[in-house]
Protein backbone atom coordinates (compact mmCIF):
# COMPACT_ATOMS: atom_id res chain seq x y z
CA UNK A 1 0.00 0.00 0.00
CA UNK A 2 1.36 3.38 -0.86
CA UNK A 3 1.32 6.68 1.41
CA UNK A 4 0.79 9.54 -1.02
CA UNK A 5 2.79 12.52 0.38
CA UNK A 6 0.76 15.57 0.97
CA UNK A 7 0.52 18.08 -1.61
CA UNK A 8 0.01 21.83 -2.53
CA UNK A 9 -0.04 23.95 1.10
CA UNK A 10 0.09 20.92 3.59
CA UNK A 11 3.40 19.24 2.01
CA UNK A 12 5.40 21.88 4.27
CA UNK A 13 3.44 21.60 7.35
CA UNK A 14 6.14 21.33 9.27
CA UNK A 15 7.56 24.73 8.12
CA UNK A 16 4.65 26.17 8.66
CA UNK A 17 4.62 24.90 12.62
CA UNK A 18 7.70 25.89 13.21
CA UNK A 19 6.79 29.41 11.82
CA UNK A 20 4.03 29.49 13.94
CA UNK A 21 6.21 28.43 16.77
CA UNK A 22 9.18 31.56 16.17
CA UNK A 23 6.34 33.52 15.66
CA UNK A 24 4.31 32.83 19.17
CA UNK A 25 8.18 33.10 21.07
CA UNK A 26 8.39 36.49 18.76
CA UNK A 27 5.47 37.55 20.81
CA UNK A 28 5.81 36.44 24.38
CA UNK A 29 9.37 37.84 24.27
CA UNK A 30 7.55 41.15 22.82
CA UNK A 31 5.66 41.18 26.09
CA UNK A 32 7.77 40.48 28.23
CA UNK A 33 10.20 43.49 26.97
CA UNK A 34 7.01 45.88 27.08
CA UNK A 35 5.32 44.90 30.26
CA UNK A 36 8.42 43.01 32.62
CA UNK A 37 6.60 39.23 33.14
CA UNK A 38 5.32 36.44 30.63
CA UNK A 39 2.23 35.98 32.40
CA UNK A 40 0.21 37.41 28.44
CA UNK A 41 -2.49 34.47 29.07
CA UNK A 42 -4.47 36.76 31.98
CA UNK A 43 -4.46 39.67 29.27
CA UNK A 44 -7.84 38.08 27.36
CA UNK A 45 -6.77 40.73 24.40
CA UNK A 46 -3.43 39.36 24.17
CA UNK A 47 -4.97 36.31 23.77
CA UNK A 48 -7.02 37.08 21.28
CA UNK A 49 -4.53 38.95 19.10
CA UNK A 50 -1.81 35.88 19.57
CA UNK A 51 -4.29 33.42 18.07
CA UNK A 52 -5.06 35.59 15.44
CA UNK A 53 -1.50 36.06 14.39
CA UNK A 54 -1.50 32.59 14.33
CA UNK A 55 -3.74 31.91 12.06
CA UNK A 56 -2.92 34.90 9.81
CA UNK A 57 0.40 33.21 9.64
CA UNK A 58 -0.84 29.85 8.17
CA UNK A 59 -3.09 32.18 5.66
CA UNK A 60 -0.34 33.88 4.43
CA UNK A 61 1.42 30.46 3.98
CA UNK A 62 -1.72 29.23 2.57
CA UNK A 63 -2.81 31.64 0.01
CA UNK A 64 0.67 33.38 -0.32
CA UNK A 65 2.64 29.92 -1.38
CA UNK A 66 5.72 31.37 0.93
CA UNK A 67 7.07 27.73 1.54
CA UNK A 68 6.68 26.77 -2.09
CA UNK A 69 10.31 25.20 -3.27
CA UNK A 70 11.97 26.02 0.27
CA UNK A 71 14.61 23.36 -0.35
CA UNK A 72 15.55 24.96 -3.52
CA UNK A 73 15.91 28.28 -2.47
CA UNK A 74 19.33 30.55 -1.93
CA UNK A 75 19.73 32.23 1.63
CA UNK A 76 18.77 35.54 -0.57
CA UNK A 77 15.41 34.50 -1.91
CA UNK A 78 14.88 33.04 1.43
CA UNK A 79 15.15 36.56 2.99
CA UNK A 80 12.82 37.79 0.64
CA UNK A 81 10.40 35.06 1.34
CA UNK A 82 10.44 35.41 5.16
CA UNK A 83 9.91 39.43 4.92
CA UNK A 84 7.35 38.52 2.56
CA UNK A 85 5.62 36.39 5.25
CA UNK A 86 6.29 38.71 8.01
CA UNK A 87 5.23 41.67 6.22
CA UNK A 88 1.61 39.81 4.96
CA UNK A 89 1.04 38.47 8.60
CA UNK A 90 1.45 42.39 10.40
CA UNK A 91 -0.49 43.91 7.73
CA UNK A 92 -3.34 41.30 8.54
CA UNK A 93 -2.77 41.58 12.52
CA UNK A 94 -3.35 45.46 12.02
CA UNK A 95 -6.23 45.33 10.02
CA UNK A 96 -7.24 43.00 13.05
CA UNK A 97 -6.20 45.26 15.84
CA UNK A 98 -8.46 48.11 13.99
CA UNK A 99 -11.99 46.10 12.52
CA UNK A 100 -11.83 44.40 16.46
CA UNK A 101 -11.69 47.87 17.78
CA UNK A 102 -8.78 46.75 20.47
CA UNK A 103 -6.13 48.32 18.97
CA UNK A 104 -5.99 51.12 22.00
CA UNK A 105 -6.07 47.89 24.17
CA UNK A 106 -2.57 46.34 23.06
CA UNK A 107 0.57 47.89 23.08
CA UNK A 108 2.26 48.93 19.76
CA UNK A 109 5.57 48.38 20.88
CA UNK A 110 4.92 44.80 21.67
CA UNK A 111 3.58 44.51 17.75
CA UNK A 112 6.41 46.40 16.59
CA UNK A 113 8.70 44.11 18.85
CA UNK A 114 7.27 41.28 17.82
CA UNK A 115 7.84 41.76 13.94
CA UNK A 116 11.00 42.59 14.31
CA UNK A 117 11.89 39.66 16.27
CA UNK A 118 9.17 37.36 14.29
CA UNK A 119 11.59 38.31 11.05
CA UNK A 120 15.03 37.49 12.70
CA UNK A 121 14.16 33.99 14.18
CA UNK A 122 11.76 33.01 11.39
CA UNK A 123 14.69 33.56 8.95
CA UNK A 124 17.52 31.75 10.42
CA UNK A 125 14.89 28.72 11.73
CA UNK A 126 13.84 28.15 8.37
CA UNK A 127 17.65 28.29 7.46
CA UNK A 128 19.18 25.62 10.11
CA UNK A 129 16.13 23.65 10.36
CA UNK A 130 16.42 23.05 6.30
CA UNK A 131 20.28 22.28 7.33
CA UNK A 132 19.42 19.54 9.52
CA UNK A 133 17.01 18.22 7.11
CA UNK A 134 19.20 18.22 4.15
CA UNK A 135 22.01 16.48 6.24
CA UNK A 136 19.57 13.87 6.73
CA UNK A 137 18.80 13.72 3.33
CA UNK A 138 22.37 12.81 2.48
CA UNK A 139 21.70 9.77 4.56
CA UNK A 140 18.48 8.98 3.66
CA UNK A 141 15.59 8.09 5.27
CA UNK A 142 13.31 4.87 6.33
CA UNK A 143 12.27 3.86 2.87
CA UNK A 144 14.33 1.52 1.06
CA UNK A 145 14.20 3.07 -2.72
CA UNK A 146 15.25 -0.02 -5.89
CA UNK A 147 16.26 2.05 -9.14
CA UNK A 148 15.95 0.56 -12.33
CA UNK A 149 17.44 2.02 -15.33
CA UNK A 150 19.51 1.70 -18.68
CA UNK A 151 23.40 1.71 -18.39
CA UNK A 152 24.00 5.09 -20.03
CA UNK A 153 21.88 7.00 -17.83
CA UNK A 154 22.30 5.58 -14.68
CA UNK A 155 24.80 7.58 -12.99
CA UNK A 156 23.19 10.72 -14.02
CA UNK A 157 19.75 9.21 -12.58
CA UNK A 158 21.26 8.30 -9.36
CA UNK A 159 23.15 11.96 -8.76
CA UNK A 160 20.08 13.46 -9.48
CA UNK A 161 17.92 11.44 -6.85
CA UNK A 162 20.50 11.92 -4.32
CA UNK A 163 20.96 15.74 -4.81
CA UNK A 164 16.91 16.27 -4.52
CA UNK A 165 16.54 12.96 -1.99
CA UNK A 166 13.76 15.41 -0.62
CA UNK A 167 11.51 12.26 0.03
CA UNK A 168 14.42 10.86 2.07
CA UNK A 169 14.69 7.65 0.30
CA UNK A 170 17.64 5.11 1.05
CA UNK A 171 18.56 3.69 -2.03
CA UNK A 172 19.69 0.42 -1.72
CA UNK A 173 19.81 -1.01 -4.99
CA UNK A 174 20.40 -0.19 -8.73
CA UNK A 175 19.58 -2.70 -11.70
CA UNK A 176 20.68 -2.10 -15.24
CA UNK A 177 18.13 -2.84 -17.87
CA UNK A 178 20.38 -3.76 -20.59
CA UNK A 179 24.13 -4.86 -18.48
CA UNK A 180 22.97 -7.92 -16.53
CA UNK A 181 26.56 -9.15 -16.47
CA UNK A 182 28.23 -5.64 -14.96
CA UNK A 183 28.98 -5.91 -11.24
CA UNK A 184 30.28 -3.37 -8.25
CA UNK A 185 28.70 0.09 -7.60
CA UNK A 186 27.30 3.45 -9.64
CA UNK A 187 28.20 6.56 -7.52
CA UNK A 188 28.25 4.52 -4.56
CA UNK A 189 24.91 2.49 -4.81
CA UNK A 190 25.22 -1.33 -5.53
CA UNK A 191 24.28 -3.02 -8.56
CA UNK A 192 22.23 -5.80 -6.63
CA UNK A 193 20.70 -8.00 -8.93
CA UNK A 194 20.41 -8.70 -12.87
CA UNK A 195 17.44 -7.11 -15.14
CA UNK A 196 15.58 -10.19 -15.49
CA UNK A 197 16.27 -11.17 -11.51
CA UNK A 198 14.84 -7.80 -10.47
CA UNK A 199 10.99 -8.79 -9.16
CA UNK A 200 12.47 -11.75 -7.76
CA UNK A 201 14.83 -9.55 -5.92
CA UNK A 202 12.07 -6.97 -4.66
CA UNK A 203 10.26 -10.55 -3.47
CA UNK A 204 13.02 -11.37 -1.50
CA UNK A 205 14.16 -8.24 -0.06
CA UNK A 206 13.31 -5.22 1.76
CA UNK A 207 12.12 -2.63 -0.67
CA UNK A 208 9.43 -0.35 -0.01
CA UNK A 209 9.44 1.57 -3.53
CA UNK A 210 10.55 1.43 -7.05
CA UNK A 211 11.47 3.80 -9.38
CA UNK A 212 11.61 2.82 -13.06
CA UNK A 213 13.59 4.75 -16.17
CA UNK A 214 13.47 3.61 -19.90
CA UNK A 215 11.01 2.79 -22.34
CA UNK A 216 8.55 0.12 -22.25
CA UNK A 217 9.33 -2.27 -24.83
CA UNK A 218 7.57 -5.24 -24.41
CA UNK A 219 10.44 -6.65 -22.27
CA UNK A 220 10.61 -4.27 -19.69
CA UNK A 221 6.59 -4.01 -19.62
CA UNK A 222 6.56 -8.18 -18.70
CA UNK A 223 9.48 -7.01 -16.17
CA UNK A 224 6.86 -3.81 -14.38
CA UNK A 225 3.97 -6.58 -14.56
CA UNK A 226 5.72 -8.84 -12.65
CA UNK A 227 6.81 -5.95 -10.46
CA UNK A 228 2.80 -5.03 -10.21
CA UNK A 229 2.26 -8.52 -9.01
CA UNK A 230 4.63 -8.49 -5.87
CA UNK A 231 2.11 -5.37 -4.53
CA UNK A 232 5.44 -2.90 -4.33
CA UNK A 233 4.47 0.43 -5.23
CA UNK A 234 6.21 1.65 -8.49
CA UNK A 235 6.91 5.30 -9.82
CA UNK A 236 7.42 5.30 -13.84
CA UNK A 237 9.60 7.67 -15.66
CA UNK A 238 6.93 9.89 -17.60
CA UNK A 239 9.69 9.13 -21.03
CA UNK A 240 7.64 5.61 -20.58
CA UNK A 241 4.19 6.70 -19.96
CA UNK A 242 1.33 4.25 -21.41
CA UNK A 243 -2.25 2.63 -20.33
CA UNK A 244 -2.41 0.66 -17.40
CA UNK A 245 -5.36 -0.36 -17.19
CA UNK A 246 -7.53 -0.49 -14.33
CA UNK A 247 -4.72 0.09 -11.76
CA UNK A 248 -4.76 3.38 -9.54
CA UNK A 249 -2.90 6.02 -10.99
CA UNK A 250 -0.49 9.09 -9.61
CA UNK A 251 1.09 11.52 -11.27
CA UNK A 252 3.54 13.45 -9.35
CA UNK A 253 7.17 14.36 -8.50
CA UNK A 254 9.88 11.63 -6.46
CA UNK A 255 12.60 13.07 -5.87
CA UNK A 256 12.98 15.66 -8.58
CA UNK A 257 12.16 13.20 -11.07
CA UNK A 258 8.43 13.49 -13.16
CA UNK A 259 6.80 9.62 -12.94
CA UNK A 260 3.52 8.11 -12.95
CA UNK A 261 3.16 6.26 -9.85
CA UNK A 262 0.90 2.93 -9.26
CA UNK A 263 0.31 0.87 -6.57
CA UNK A 264 -1.91 -1.97 -5.06
CA UNK A 265 -3.78 0.90 -2.91
CA UNK A 266 -2.68 4.34 -2.00
CA UNK A 267 -3.68 6.53 1.12
CA UNK A 268 -3.52 10.09 2.07
CA UNK A 269 -1.79 11.37 5.13
CA UNK A 270 -5.21 12.48 6.85
CA UNK A 271 -5.92 8.12 6.39
CA UNK A 272 -2.74 7.35 7.58
CA UNK A 273 -3.03 9.95 10.53
CA UNK A 274 -6.05 8.41 11.81
CA UNK A 275 -5.52 4.65 11.29
CA UNK A 276 -1.70 5.19 13.32
CA UNK A 277 -3.73 7.27 16.33
CA UNK A 278 -6.37 3.93 16.20
CA UNK A 279 -3.02 2.03 16.52
CA UNK A 280 -1.59 4.17 19.45
CA UNK A 281 -5.06 4.04 21.40
CA UNK A 282 -5.95 0.49 21.21
CA UNK A 283 -2.29 -0.36 21.64
CA UNK A 284 -2.26 1.45 25.11
CA UNK A 285 -5.18 -0.45 26.12
CA UNK A 286 -3.67 -3.58 24.90
CA UNK A 287 0.09 -3.38 26.37
CA UNK A 288 -1.99 -2.26 29.82
CA UNK A 289 -3.97 -5.60 29.62
CA UNK A 290 -0.73 -7.75 28.25
CA UNK A 291 1.13 -6.58 31.37
CA UNK A 292 -2.44 -7.52 33.52
CA UNK A 293 -2.30 -11.09 31.64
CA UNK A 294 1.71 -10.87 32.59
CA UNK A 295 1.20 -10.91 36.36
CA UNK A 296 -2.16 -13.71 35.97
CA UNK A 297 -0.57 -16.29 33.23
CA UNK A 298 3.17 -15.48 33.53
CA UNK A 299 3.54 -17.72 36.70
CA UNK A 300 1.11 -20.30 35.24
CA UNK A 301 3.22 -20.20 32.16
CA UNK A 302 6.44 -20.96 34.41
CA UNK A 303 5.17 -23.54 36.49
CA UNK A 304 3.75 -25.58 33.53
CA UNK A 305 6.63 -25.47 31.14
CA UNK A 306 9.92 -23.47 33.42
CA UNK A 307 11.49 -21.28 30.76
CA UNK A 308 10.72 -17.42 29.80
CA UNK A 309 7.27 -16.52 29.65
CA UNK A 310 7.64 -14.63 26.73
CA UNK A 311 8.11 -16.54 23.13
CA UNK A 312 10.15 -13.73 20.65
CA UNK A 313 10.56 -14.71 16.81
CA UNK A 314 11.87 -13.02 13.82
CA UNK A 315 9.24 -12.16 11.42
CA UNK A 316 8.77 -10.64 7.81
CA UNK A 317 6.69 -6.91 7.93
CA UNK A 318 5.57 -4.22 5.78
CA UNK A 319 8.22 -4.79 2.16
CA UNK A 320 10.21 -7.38 3.63
CA UNK A 321 11.53 -5.44 7.27
CA UNK A 322 12.55 -7.93 9.64
CA UNK A 323 10.95 -7.59 13.08
CA UNK A 324 10.83 -9.40 16.43
CA UNK A 325 7.46 -10.75 17.12
CA UNK A 326 6.44 -10.60 21.03
CA UNK A 327 4.21 -13.76 22.63
CA UNK A 328 3.43 -15.47 25.19
CA UNK A 329 5.00 -18.72 25.18
CA UNK A 330 2.26 -21.48 24.59
CA UNK A 331 4.48 -24.32 23.51
CA UNK A 332 7.72 -26.14 25.17
CA UNK A 333 11.43 -24.82 25.03
CA UNK A 334 12.90 -25.52 21.65
CA UNK A 335 9.39 -26.72 19.84
CA UNK A 336 10.99 -24.52 16.69
CA UNK A 337 13.76 -26.92 16.47
CA UNK A 338 11.22 -30.39 16.94
CA UNK A 339 9.14 -29.09 14.27
CA UNK A 340 10.41 -30.78 11.14
CA UNK A 341 9.12 -34.11 12.96
CA UNK A 342 5.70 -33.04 12.44
CA UNK A 343 5.61 -31.50 8.85
CA UNK A 344 3.77 -34.43 7.53
CA UNK A 345 0.94 -33.67 9.59
CA UNK A 346 0.42 -29.85 8.57
CA UNK A 347 -2.70 -29.31 7.51
CA UNK A 348 -1.40 -26.64 4.65
CA UNK A 349 -0.31 -28.91 2.36
CA UNK A 350 2.08 -26.63 0.46
CA UNK A 351 3.65 -25.61 3.12
CA UNK A 352 3.04 -21.73 3.09
CA UNK A 353 1.84 -22.53 6.87
CA UNK A 354 2.22 -24.67 9.80
CA UNK A 355 -0.86 -25.69 11.81
CA UNK A 356 -1.53 -29.18 13.16
CA UNK A 357 -4.67 -30.51 14.43
CA UNK A 358 -3.22 -31.30 17.57
CA UNK A 359 0.34 -30.29 18.78
CA UNK A 360 2.00 -32.23 21.11
CA UNK A 361 4.66 -28.98 21.38
CA UNK A 362 1.73 -27.05 22.96
CA UNK A 363 1.93 -26.66 26.78
CA UNK A 364 -0.01 -29.14 28.71
CA UNK A 365 -1.26 -31.44 25.36
CA UNK A 366 -0.45 -34.77 25.52
CA UNK A 367 -1.96 -37.76 24.63
CA UNK A 368 -2.86 -40.38 27.36
CA UNK A 369 -2.42 -44.02 28.01
CA UNK A 370 -5.96 -44.96 26.13
CA UNK A 371 -5.13 -42.69 23.14
CA UNK A 372 -6.97 -39.57 24.89
CA UNK A 373 -6.17 -36.10 23.27
CA UNK A 374 -5.77 -33.86 26.21
CA UNK A 375 -5.19 -30.07 26.23
CA UNK A 376 -3.26 -27.67 28.61
CA UNK A 377 -3.21 -23.85 29.91
CA UNK A 378 -1.29 -23.07 26.05
CA UNK A 379 -3.91 -24.41 24.06
CA UNK A 380 -6.20 -22.80 26.32
CA UNK A 381 -4.01 -19.06 25.33
CA UNK A 382 -4.24 -20.06 21.66
CA UNK A 383 -8.27 -20.62 21.47
CA UNK A 384 -8.67 -17.40 23.41
CA UNK A 385 -6.00 -15.79 21.66
CA UNK A 386 -4.24 -14.78 25.12
CA UNK A 387 -0.92 -15.19 23.45
CA UNK A 388 -1.17 -12.55 21.35
CA UNK A 389 -1.62 -9.85 23.88
CA UNK A 390 2.37 -8.90 24.02
CA UNK A 391 2.34 -8.11 20.25
CA UNK A 392 0.42 -4.85 21.12
CA UNK A 393 4.09 -3.63 22.14
CA UNK A 394 5.15 -4.52 18.45
CA UNK A 395 2.19 -2.45 17.68
CA UNK A 396 3.30 0.90 19.49
CA UNK A 397 6.74 0.29 18.59
CA UNK A 398 5.81 0.61 14.75
CA UNK A 399 6.34 -2.84 13.68
CA UNK A 400 2.58 -4.58 13.43
CA UNK A 401 -1.40 -2.65 13.00
CA UNK A 402 -4.34 -3.98 15.20
CA UNK A 403 -5.52 -4.81 11.53
CA UNK A 404 -3.41 -6.16 8.28
CA UNK A 405 -2.15 -9.20 7.23
CA UNK A 406 -0.58 -12.11 9.31
CA UNK A 407 3.50 -11.62 9.41
CA UNK A 408 5.07 -14.71 7.97
CA UNK A 409 8.09 -16.78 9.25
CA UNK A 410 11.46 -16.54 7.71
CA UNK A 411 10.75 -19.94 6.29
CA UNK A 412 7.49 -18.95 4.69
CA UNK A 413 8.77 -15.91 3.18
CA UNK A 414 11.38 -17.67 1.16
CA UNK A 415 8.79 -19.49 -0.33
CA UNK A 416 6.96 -16.82 -1.77
CA UNK A 417 5.94 -16.40 -5.28
CA UNK A 418 5.37 -13.16 -6.07
CA UNK A 419 2.17 -12.31 -6.33
CA UNK A 420 2.05 -13.76 -2.51
CA UNK A 421 4.47 -10.44 -1.70
CA UNK A 422 1.54 -8.17 -1.92
CA UNK A 423 0.76 -9.49 1.35
CA UNK A 424 3.51 -7.49 2.69
CA UNK A 425 2.51 -4.34 1.25
CA UNK A 426 1.17 -3.11 4.54
CA UNK A 427 2.34 -3.55 8.46
CA UNK A 428 1.07 -6.78 9.35
CA UNK A 429 -1.78 -7.08 12.18
CA UNK A 430 -3.05 -8.66 15.32
CA UNK A 431 -5.88 -9.56 13.30
CA UNK A 432 -7.18 -9.03 9.93
CA UNK A 433 -9.51 -9.88 7.59
CA UNK A 434 -8.29 -14.06 7.19
CA UNK A 435 -8.71 -14.12 10.93
CA UNK A 436 -12.57 -13.30 11.23
CA UNK A 437 -12.91 -15.41 8.10
CA UNK A 438 -12.24 -18.86 9.64
CA UNK A 439 -8.22 -18.38 10.80
CA UNK A 440 -6.93 -21.45 11.12
CA UNK A 441 -10.21 -23.30 9.24
CA UNK A 442 -9.00 -22.11 6.19
CA UNK A 443 -6.20 -24.42 4.97
CA UNK A 444 -5.08 -23.33 1.50
CA UNK A 445 -2.41 -20.50 1.64
CA UNK A 446 -4.26 -18.92 -1.75
CA UNK A 447 -7.02 -18.35 -0.35
CA UNK A 448 -5.62 -16.66 2.67
CA UNK A 449 -3.37 -14.62 0.21
CA UNK A 450 -6.71 -13.76 -1.68
CA UNK A 451 -8.45 -12.47 1.33
CA UNK A 452 -5.32 -10.35 1.82
CA UNK A 453 -5.32 -8.73 -1.52
CA UNK A 454 -9.05 -7.79 -1.56
CA UNK A 455 -8.36 -6.02 1.72
CA UNK A 456 -5.17 -4.27 0.74
CA UNK A 457 -6.95 -3.10 -1.96
CA UNK A 458 -10.46 -2.21 -0.29
CA UNK A 459 -8.79 -0.48 2.35
CA UNK A 460 -10.90 1.80 5.04
CA UNK A 461 -10.43 2.54 8.25
CA UNK A 462 -14.28 2.16 8.99
CA UNK A 463 -13.53 -1.80 7.19
CA UNK A 464 -10.51 -1.77 10.21
CA UNK A 465 -13.39 -0.76 12.67
CA UNK A 466 -15.49 -3.59 11.81
CA UNK A 467 -12.63 -6.21 11.33
CA UNK A 468 -12.02 -5.36 14.71
CA UNK A 469 -15.38 -5.65 16.12
CA UNK A 470 -15.55 -8.83 14.43
CA UNK A 471 -12.37 -10.64 16.34
CA UNK A 472 -13.50 -9.77 19.55
CA UNK A 473 -16.69 -12.00 18.47
CA UNK A 474 -14.17 -14.38 17.23
CA UNK A 475 -12.31 -14.54 20.30
CA UNK A 476 -15.06 -14.88 22.88
CA UNK A 477 -16.42 -18.13 20.71
CA UNK A 478 -12.66 -19.63 20.37
CA UNK A 479 -14.08 -19.77 16.84
CA UNK A 480 -10.92 -21.33 14.37
CA UNK A 481 -8.11 -21.18 16.51
CA UNK A 482 -4.90 -23.33 16.62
Amino acid sequence: MYFRRPQGWLKHWDFMLIDVLCLHFSFVLAFYIRHGHWDYWKNETYITVAVAMAIASVAVAFFSETFKNVFKRSIYRELLQTIKQNGFVFLLTVFFLYFAKIGQEVSRLTISNCACFYLIFSFFTRILYKKILLSHMNKGGSKNLLIIAPSKDAELIVDRIQKHNYDFYKIVGISLIDDSDREGDISGVPIVCAYDKVAEYVCRNWIDEVIFFGELSINNRSIIEKLFETGVTVHISVSALTNFGNRKILFEHVSGQAVITTSIHYVTATQIFLSRMLDIVLGLIGSLMAVLLTVIIGPVIFFSSPGNIFFTQERIGKNGKHFKIIKFRTMYPNADADKSKYLSQNRNSDGMMFKLDFDPRIIGNRITSDGKQKTGIGQFMRSHSIDEFPQFFNVLMGHMSIVGTRPPTLDEWEKYDLHHRARLTIRPGITGLWQVSGRSNITDFEKVVKLDRYYIMHWTLGRDIKIIIKTILVVFKGNGAK
